[in-house]
């Protein structure tokens, strides 16, 4: 039940109006059909008549207007992911002008300038989507180095000169959020521009594909106070928020690929016959199917609890700081394995140009390489591993978090400063409260782990070389992960044999971090032993593995297939 099939899924967790959205989303993409999908992919053909969908269903609007600016709208995490799913199960593509729709809303919903949100809430309306002016051709997201200045001119009126590159929407987007410095001041500054104005240069698309990701230039465009969002410390706050908002959405866009791509592959497969077996009985393709489904169930898991501590956040409770990028950047990247592992069943198949693999295998590649690549999101993330570790606090249980309200905090989140003092719930919690083979072996390997940080701390060299601290990270991101899922597995109701199954994978990879973080060449002696310790084989259940299989991976064969 966890895996979204859209020709069965009710959303029983949603209210009425949020569950129309989602049938009548997936409705368009059933009637438009794979056949027409696939050649619109191939063609790089511009998604007007999605975008006429959403305008005529007023779907931007309804979803992604806080309730004080619009009616019968809000700003809902919870629905927002299934929007993401279904959007990413569907087409990349689709997907994109929404996030970043999403992104250039954040400056304005988290900005001061009433009048601007006001204008929004009704561009909203009207079916118009927005674009995020952040990154620049030579100093990509680098912020600290943005070149494009607003030059004060007298009478609250300026003039913005410069360029932005790779942004997304921005050949139609009615409002730009776009980051800059005052000329005069140095200050940080979020302003809006118009993409249709005639001191705004579409220089090019830099992409080629459905989306227009573009390089843009503004020439002495004029600017007054009325199109200010925000300045200094408030521009650079809004613009990390932002990203803290839209980063997340890219694993969900990474999970609903997967999903279709999982039925497309499992359908070929079972359907097919070599050498007087049908694929599927190959015990290679059992195996590389059932790690498919297991790292496919856990991304969702783990993303829909931190989605919880996103919509529980205040400001004595930070946590999804760390839970938000790990959906980016590990969810993303389990995606990549994913579609690894499927397409290492599709072979050849997953070349052709008129079966949705095709698309999956190159939008996949995409998802851990936008919002800050792998390594700024791990960067981030090992500033909270010592107090995650060493330092737990007390917090009440988060709830599952379903209900029909708005994400208030989401922005409102305040400075973006004080990382590091940052406090978690203890994770033994968790993990105790689970009494499964691989789940116990996988604590024996976090206790190593842990031993490893007391004992063998790297040293001040090993601290600079960024690529020792990736796979430390890699470490600490699973203990987290597996965290998280725990929880969710609990909250779910999720069956003892595929939670044991998932954490076979996770000892494995857990084995593989341990293994190159050994063969580092920096590695020391102590490190080295410690590391060795680290290195386990899951515990292995025939029996196990069958039920999972015929109960939960074979048994999805031919229960979903996207209409011609």
């Amino acid at each position: 039940m966890i895996l979204l099939n859209p020709k069965t899924e009710k959303y029983e967790h949603l209210d009425e109006q949020s569950r129309e959205i989602m049938f009548k989303t997936i409705a368009f993409f059933e009637g438009k059909g794979k056949i027409k999908t696939i050649e619109d992919f191939n063609d790089k053909v511009w998604y007007d008549d999605f975008l006429n969908f959403v305008k005529e269903n007023k779907i931007f609007a309804t979803l992604l207007t806080p309730e004080a600016y619009g009616e019968n709208c809000r700003w809902d995490t919870r629905r927002i992911c299934d929007f993401n799913e279904i959007l990413g199960f569907y087409g990349l593509s689709y997907w994109y002008t929404w996030q970043v729709s999403i992104l250039g809303l954040g400056p304005i919903w988290m900005g001061k300038n009433e009048a601007v949100k006001k204008k929004t809430a009704k561009l909203l309306q009207e079916g118009e989507i927005f674009a995020f002016g952040l990154s620049e051709k030579q100093h990509g997201a680098d912020i600290y180095a943005s070149e494009m200045s607003l030059l004060p001119i007298g009478d609250g009126e300026y003039r913005a000169e410069g360029g932005k590159y790779y942004i997304g929407n921005a050949n139609k987007a009615a409002l730009v959020s776009v980051f800059a410095k005052n000329a005069e001041t140095d200050e940080y500054v979020f302003f809006v521009a118009d993409s249709q104005h005639k001191n705004y240069d579409l220089v090019k698309n830099t992409v080629s594909s459905q989306n227009y990701v573009a390089e843009f230039a503004l020439n002495s465009y004029p600017i007054t106070d009325e199109d200010i969002l925000t300045t200094g410390r408030d521009a650079w706050d809004s613009s990390l928020n932002t990203i803290n908002v839209g980063k997340y959405n890219l694993g969900w866009a990474s999970i609903g690929i997967c999903g279709h791509a999982f039925y497309e592959a499992l359908n070929h497969a079972s359907g097919r016959r070599l050498f007087e077996h049908f694929v599927t009985d190959f015990p290679h393709i059992k195996q590389l199917f059932t790690d498919a489904y297991c790292r496919l169930t856990a991304m969702k898991l783990f993303a829909l609890r931190a989605s919880d501590y996103m919509r529980s956040a205040s400001a004595t409770d930070r946590r999804y700081l760390l839970y938000n990028p790990m959906v980016k950047m590990k969810v993303t990247t389990q995606g990549e394995d994913v579609i690894n592992h499927l397409w290492d069943v599709m072979a050849a198949k997953g070349f052709e140009k008129d079966q949705y693999f095709s698309v999956a295998a190159i939008d996949i590649r995409a998802l851990p390489k936008l919002e800050g690549t792998v390594h700024v999101n791990m960067a981030l993330i090992i500033k909270f591993m010592p107090n995650f570790f060493f330092n737990p606090g007390e917090f009440p249980e988060i709830p599952e978090r379903v209900d029909a309200v708005n994400d208030d905090f989401l922005f409102n989140q305040g400075a973006t400063k004080g990382l590091g003092g940052i406090q978690f719930h203890d994770y033994h919690a968790a993990y105790d409260s689970v009494d499964l083979p691989n789940v116990s072996l996988f604590k024996e390997q976090i206790e190593v782990f842990s031993r490893f940080m007391l004992e063998a701390t790297p040293d001040q060299e090993q601290g600079k070389d960024i690529d020792f601290l990736l796979i430390v990270g890699e470490l600490f991101t699973l203990v987290v992960y597996g965290q998280l899922i725990i929880e969710n597995a609990k909250i779910k109701g999720l069956a003892d044999d595929i939670l044991d199954q998932m954490f076979d994978v996770m000892v494995r990879d857990f084995s593989k971090f341990a293994l190159q973080l050994y063969s580092k060449t920096s590695s020391t002696d102590k490190q080295m032993a410690i590391c060795l310790e680290m290195i386990r084989k899951p515990v292995v259940d025939q029996d196990r593995f069958k039920r999972v299989w015929d109960q939960f991976v074979i048994s999805k064969k031919g229960t979903y297939e996207m209409n011609p």
